[in-house]
């Protein structure tokens, strides 16, 4: 997966609103690699107006800083952020 940053990287140029393939089009313009470009064909054909849109409507990943192990031990850990009201039942 990609992150946000570089799906932003190919996308700095365009001119929103944007379409679906606005975005494609300018992503393959400027050179996007491989990755990137599947990200953005997966995106969803709507209008976009602006680049975070575009960003958080693609398949990313949310933390590029972290290998696959340390998200899934994560993932296990217990969530502790439970309203204190909700406790109790």
């Amino acid at each position: 997966m990609v992150s946000d940053t570089q799906v932003l990287r190919y996308l700095s140029g365009l001119d929103y609103p944007a379409s679906k393939d606005d975005v494609l089009r300018e992503a393959e313009r400027e050179g996007a690699p491989h990755d990137v470009l599947r990200a953005l064909r997966a995106l969803p054909p709507v209008d976009y107006a602006n680049g975070n849109q575009v960003a958080r409507s693609a398949r990313i990943d949310p933390a590029p800083e972290q290998d696959a192990g340390d998200r899934q031990a994560r993932a296990r850990e217990p969530h502790h952020r439970v309203a204190q009201h909700l406790r109790r039942i």
